[in-house]
């Protein structure tokens, strides 16, 4: 019987990535984001094509009532989860200097990245233990998705690097109250990646990788990210509860 991953945000920019590699390690697939199914087709179609069983929900992981219909759909379709990815998330829609930025955004931004995986979590989780109570052998992971936002920096966008520091703290609270049960918790946390998201300031990091930011110097691809979670997904690090994999291309390495 194939495992099932549940990827937030699995149709597009790192999710999108992450979902290929975990389809490529024959999991079957529950994806969730804000678009209409009919938008994410080609993506979806793709994944299938890898031989993926394949359920899209449009959901809004910040909105509770979204989140409790997701979950019922999964349980609906495949009847058990092994593998929560919370990536789903934005960036503000504005750079603001901390010195001007609106709380809407900082809330807007904290809801979706933070309190929305948050919860999903808590939920799932609870699944996960009944799961693993009613079968001794079943094997669960956690992956939380965040950023090096959250230890680096970036005053023009303070609530994104608030946020991603809030899920590196959640990612270790579940990893604690989740050991008795053997359900592993880890944090993966991209630097500068290649999507949508990215597009806007493309031409300054292609400027600042050029001038050596990075140890690596190329852009990050989500399928670098992809490659990361689908080893713990795998259980490659079985005995590693709460760690970080950075997926940065070095740039958080010290260097004189």
């Amino acid at each position: 019987m194939k495992r099932i991953a549940l990827v937030t945000g699995g149709a597009r920019g790192i999710g999108y990535g992450i979902s290929q590699c975990l389809a490529r390690e024959k999991l079957d697939l529950a994806i969730c984001g804000v678009r209409e199914e009919s938008a994410a087709s080609d993506a979806l179609d793709a994944l299938r094509g890898l031989g993926a069983d394949v359920l899209y929900v449009q959901a809004d992981v910040s909105d509770a009532a979204h989140r409790v219909r997701l979950i019922e759909m999964v349980k609906s379709r495949f009847g058990r989860l092994h593998v929560l990815v919370n990536n789903a998330g934005i960036a503000p829609k504005v750079r603001a200097d901390i010195l001007q930025g609106s709380e809407e955004s900082f809330e807007r931004v904290l809801k979706v990245n933070l309190q929305g995986p948050y919860f999903l979590t808590q939920a799932v989780a609870n699944w996960m233990i009944a799961l693993k109570k009613a079968e001794a052998a079943f094997r669960a992971c956690v992956v939380n998705v965040s950023s090096i936002s959250a230890t680096v920096a970036s005053v023009n966008r303070g609530e994104y690097c608030v946020s991603k520091a809030g899920v590196a703290m959640a990612t270790q609270l579940w990893a604690v109250r989740l050991g008795e049960f053997d359900i592993p918790v880890y944090e993966v946390r991209p630097g500068i990646v290649k999507t949508d998201m990215t597009a806007g300031v493309e031409a300054k990091y292609d400027r600042l990788i050029s001038e050596g930011l990075l140890v690596q110097p190329r852009w990050g691809m989500p399928e670098d990210v992809g490659k990361a979670v689908a080893a713990l997904t795998r259980g490659d690090f079985s005995y590693s509860t709460g760690q970080v994999v950075m997926v940065d291309g070095g740039l958080s390495v010290q260097r004189l």
